[in-house]
């Protein structure tokens, strides 16, 4: 992908930047008024200044004047975060991954807000009552290393093999948003709670480990240190413009089709935010015509608006990189409400 800007200098380092924040305290921040802090899931800022949000926030201060100050992790991580700091709120808008913006609903993060475009956005892809609005559709996959590999897997009984020992790694269910689809998929994919269990035990002998960030893993496929993790498509398909060796797939059970399910990353307006006008300004904004249009052909993502029918070069690969691959629809009021129980089962059942 074609680097289109440098990074601004508001958007900075998470923790470094999520330190100063806590530090200056709520009043000092809130009596800027040219200041929007977004609390986001990974995956959409570049890692050359060359994503989706790099452009986003760039377009956004130049027409409002309004900086972005940016804070990133997990989507589990980014609502606890939020949640510890509920006293003195830092973050005006959440972008997170189901189920965590349902979670961050549920904890009371979130107020109502239905940001301008929001009734071209599908009824599945925002909140009823307006206190989130999908921004980038968006759908879970897998990456290899299309160079080791010569050829994707097809199932999840490949990766039980032995080339693969060491060489499988996923990010942490319940901290991280695709970490937690795993779990999912895995549910959809065996038929229930208990075979993906014992699917994901197995799978553990080759697992090197656990990962709060699923954006770090496809650097790691790319350069062969692991031939396989977890990611999305929008976030993978953006990185392999930089990473030759990265290639995307989705694994289905033996005998089956592959399959995924639609993983936006959606957005709300925190409770109590610090600078709520800047927030709804800055949501409007992500859902403008010209935002949208840029998802694909600089995201790598897909459009949450209807409306907007994607013609770029990048929109044509995704809808080929989709094809054949069958779409399910999660029980997202029952992962809401029993997540705790699933996380804690995949922790027993792979001893982390």
């Amino acid at each position: 992908m074609a680097s289109y800007l440098k990074p601004i200098a508001a958007v900075a380092g998470s923790l470094v930047l999520a330190g100063s924040l806590t530090a200056c305290g709520g009043e000092s921040a809130a009596s800027d008024e040219k200041v929007v802090t977004v609390y986001s899931a990974d995956g959409l800022k570049g890692e050359k200044g060359d994503g989706w949000y790099d452009r986003l926030f760039q377009d956004f201060q130049k027409k409002t004047g309004i900086k972005v100050k940016y804070v990133e992790g997990g989507s589990g991580e980014m609502v606890q975060r939020a949640v510890r700091e509920k006293s003195n709120t830092q973050a005006d808008v959440l972008v997170t991954l189901p189920p965590f913006i349902q979670q961050a609903d549920g904890k009371g993060l979130l107020q109502s807000y239905e940001p301008q475009g929001a009734e071209k956005v599908a009824a599945a892809d925002k909140d009823a009552d307006g206190k989130w609005t999908s921004v980038v559709n968006n759908y879970f996959g897998f990456v290899y290393n299309k160079k080791e590999l010569k050829s994707a897997p097809t199932t999840w009984d490949e990766l039980l093999g032995g080339k693969y020992k060491d060489k499988i790694q996923y990010s942490t269910p319940g901290v991280a948003g695709d970490g937690t689809a795993v779990v999912i998929k895995a549910m959809h994919d065996f038929g229930g709670k208990e075979p993906a269990m014992s699917y994901l035990q197995k799978l553990q002998n080759n697992n090197v480990g656990p990962s709060s960030s699923t954006s770090k893993l496809a650097p790691k496929v790319d350069k062969g240190e692991i031939l396989a993790a977890n990611g999305d498509v929008q976030m993978n398909f953006a990185q392999s413009k930089s990473m030759p060796n990265l290639g995307l797939w989705f694994p289905a059970k033996a005998g089956g089709r592959p399959t995924s399910f639609a993983l936006p990353y959606a957005a709300g307006l925190v409770t109590k935010a610090p600078h709520s006008a800047n927030g709804r300004k800055l949501l409007d904004f992500m859902l403008g015509e010209a935002a949208q249009r840029q998802v694909s052909e600089v995201g790598g993502g897909f459009s949450a608006r209807t409306d907007v029918k994607a013609t770029d070069a990048n929109a044509t690969a995704l809808a080929a990189l989709m094809k054949g691959v069958e779409i399910f629809e999660p029980d997202w009021k029952d992962i809401d409400e029993n997540l705790d129980m699933y996380v804690d089962s995949w922790k027993t059942a792979t001893g982390s």
